[in-house]
């Protein structure tokens, strides 16, 4: 009779630690600036602090440093595929990144129907709706960008 007992799985490789997530996040979108100017890391280092101060998991604040990651071709899909995250977080990054010529809706959807990714984007337009980081931008697109936002958040069910 044949031994039925499952073999040994090999060892999974251990995830990423959130410092080398960040470290990541900094090198993928180093030389990057948001709309300001600034340089794009303070707006992943901020998404990620305001996960964290909302509660939310190691998980989560690893998808908030990559969330903008794969929308902005800082990381490939395939990287983002072989990095050593949880399915978890990689499922969150996919949710909250857009993608080309989505509509609103179906984004926001799918946002609302993946566990955690609502906390990423409700930290992300924290800050990108922030009033001293809208400041800096010229009337038009001050007003364009808050429009938008405000509709995400309405879409969300975020107040």
């Amino acid at each position: 009779m044949a031994d039925t007992e499952p073999s040994p799985r090999p060892a999974a490789s251990p995830l990423m630690t959130l410092a080398e997530v960040e470290a990541l996040a900094r090198q993928a979108h180093s030389g990057q600036t948001d709309k300001a100017g600034r340089p794009y890391a303070e707006h992943l280092a901020a998404v990620a602090e305001g996960v964290r101060a909302r509660g939310g998991s190691d998980e989560q604040i690893a998808a908030a440093w990559l969330h903008d990651a794969v929308e902005d071709d800082a990381l490939s899909r395939d990287g983002l595929d072989g990095a050593a995250l949880s399915p978890a977080t990689k499922d969150m990054i996919l949710a909250v990144t857009k993608r080309p010529h989505e509509p609103v809706e179906a984004y926001t959807a799918r946002i609302l129907a993946t566990p955690g990714a609502l906390l990423i984007k409700e930290a992300d337009l924290a800050h990108n709706a922030d009033p001293a980081r809208l400041a800096v931008l010229d009337a038009a697109t001050r007003e364009r960008l808050t429009a938008k936002y405000a509709r995400v958040r309405s879409l969300l069910g975020l107040a």
